[in-house]
């Protein structure tokens, strides 16, 4: 897009103003960002600074080395002319309580702000500088198109292309092409993940808006894919994991399980990423609320996957929030509890082309010209991939399984007040992810116990997982009492999130034992004979498909 078609809407309301006008870049509040955390300004820029009286703004300034432009008593600010340096001294005066910028805009509109980093604890981190800073996450999707400065890719690689044009990549290319998206969800899930956008109290869009992004396009326009097209993209992440420090793959797709696991070639490509040291975050898929529909590579027991969650439209009330009804619930074929996790997935705000397929076909659901609200677990698991950066920032050491570990010993299942779980194991995992006490938790040793993947995918050994069915059809975690579910679903919205259910300090999620053919599911797939995959890698797989917004 040109850049004069570029638009940045205030977070201010009930304004209508042209010309420039000033938008907040930090808060004074109790919950908010000292001044000196705000973004850096290009030299020569005007901005205002405001302290408690004029004098001390003005003081501030000139001791920053600063030029006054304007004294603007009405606010007890100033308006000031700095470079970035004397900007970073000027952050320095404790007086200083706020700074803010000139933008020109052509209209106002509705403040822009995402609720998903506090609902999952991430703003408490980043007010303790644990933001992902020197994390890779990547984002094997659509694309990614960079909107605005708000985030951008380390590194791009579009695999139809690469196929489609073999010369396309040079051997020692830095790959930084510039690698449209189409359709918008790749867009919308790595800004969830990486936006440095802030709101008007300075918090960020974004759960981990200072890590690295790498983006890897698989799918096309209309949001299909090859399986050979998405296996290849994760063999070149794989293989530049260690160039561009990648630790953490995001796969907000799904697609029917046609195999047990271990046959499916697109999950023996995501056992390998996790076998290589990469934490691999899928969504659980959008055909829920039924029993038996995570879709692969969701399916895959040792990767972390993740449902989605609403606050129904009330983000300040968590005594309503809810599992949404499209989420895929478990168990999978094989008897494993999915998805691990729960993460916002409702009504999602994030960022997309305004000429994107999704943004055209949905127009209702554009909010000024970068933003979008979709929901899905696509979302969700952008989300948990942000929550996996922040705690690898912080505990660098941590393996794949560690970060699994963590993530569940800490999360907050949804519990009645007679303390029983408001949603089956099989629907909200877990719970819903805590990033503040992911971050800072020590459980360890209490994911993927029993399994081993490196026999697994030398055929060496396969997996199932705790669940099983009984006559009556209710399925149930084995020699664990209240765990069962009859595969109904429940629009319950008066639960709390609790701290404190018993298996969230380290249940054993994926405890893996020999697979059997003991599941009286099984046999009930029309794959239970084998599907013929031998008949090449033609087969389609798509982005989660377009869900209600609840």
């Amino acid at each position: 897009m040109l850049a004069n078609s570029r638009r940045k809407f205030l977070t201010w309301s009930g304004l209508a103003l042209a010309g420039l006008i000033l938008v907040s870049l930090a808060a004074n509040d109790s919950r908010s960002r000292s001044a000196r955390e705000v973004r850096p300004l290009a030299a020569g820029k005007i901005v205002i600074v405001q302290a408690r009286d004029l004098p001390s703004a003005a003081a501030a300034v000139r001791a920053a080395g600063g030029k006054l432009v304007h004294e603007l008593g009405i606010i007890n600010a100033v308006g000031a002319e700095l470079t970035p340096a004397q900007l970073e001294r000027l952050r320095a005066f404790p007086g200083v309580t706020r700074i803010y910028e000139n933008r020109s805009v052509e209209v106002a509109s509705e403040t822009l702000d995402t609720v998903y980093p506090t609902m999952v604890g991430a703003d408490l981190l980043h007010a303790r500088g644990i933001d992902g800073f020197g994390v890779t996450v990547a984002v094997l999707d659509t694309g990614f198109e960079e909107i605005e400065d708000n985030f951008r890719a380390l590194a791009q690689y579009d695999v139809i292309r690469a196929r489609q044009e073999p010369g396309y990549y040079k051997p020692l290319d830095d790959y930084t092409y510039d690698i449209h998206d189409r359709s918008g969800h790749g867009t919308h899930v790595s800004s969830l993940i990486v936006s440095t956008a802030r709101t008007d109290s300075g918090k960020f869009n974004g759960v981990a808006p200072k890590a690295r992004l790498v983006s890897v396009k698989a799918f096309s326009q209309d949001g299909s894919g090859l399986y050979v097209d998405v296996i290849k993209g994760i063999d070149w992440i794989v293989t530049n994991k260690i160039r561009f420090n990648i630790r953490v793959l995001n796969l907000s797709f799904s697609a029917p399980a046609r195999s047990h696991y271990w046959d499916d070639p697109l999950n023996q490509a995501v056992m390998r990423a996790w076998a290589a040291g990469i934490v691999v975050v899928a969504s659980a898929g959008n055909r829920g609320p039924n029993a038996m529909t995570i879709g692969a590579p969701g399916n895959v027991p040792y990767v972390i996957t993740v449902g989605a969650g609403t606050d129904n439209y009330t983000p300040n009330n968590r005594l309503d929030d809810r599992v949404a009804s499209f989420s895929s619930a478990g168990p999978t074929v094989e008897g494993f509890v999915k998805p691990e996790l729960i993460a916002p997935g409702g009504h999602i705000l994030g960022m997309i082309e305004e000429d994107a397929r999704l943004a055209r076909e949905h127009p209702s659901f554009r909010r000024g010209d970068d933003y979008f609200t979709m929901s899905g677990t696509s979302q969700a698991a952008g989300v948990v991939s942000g929550v996996v950066a922040l705690m690898l920032q912080a505990q660098p050491a941590l393996t794949p399984d560690d970060v699994k570990c963590r993530l569940t010993a800490s999360a907050r299942p949804s519990v009645k007040p007679d303390g029983t779980l408001a949603y089956s194991v099989f629907q909200q995992g877990a719970g819903l992810v805590n990033a503040y006490d992911a971050v800072f938790g020590s459980a360890g040793g209490c994911a993927n116990r029993g399994l081993d993947v490196a026999r697994d995918l030398a055929g060496l050994a396969h997996y199932g997982g705790p669940a099983d069915r009984d006559a009556a059809g209710v399925y149930y975690v084995r020699n664990m009492t209240g765990y069962q579910w009859n595969g109904a679903y429940s629009r319950s919205g008066g639960y709390p999130w609790s701290d404190g259910y018993p298996w969230s300090d380290g249940y054993p999620w994926s405890d893996g034992y020999p697979w059997s053919d003991g599941y009286p599911w099984s046999d009930g797939y029309p794959w239970s004979a084998g599907y013929p995959w031998s008949a090449g890698l033609g087969a389609t797989m798509s982005i989660n498909t377009w869900v209600p917004q609840e």
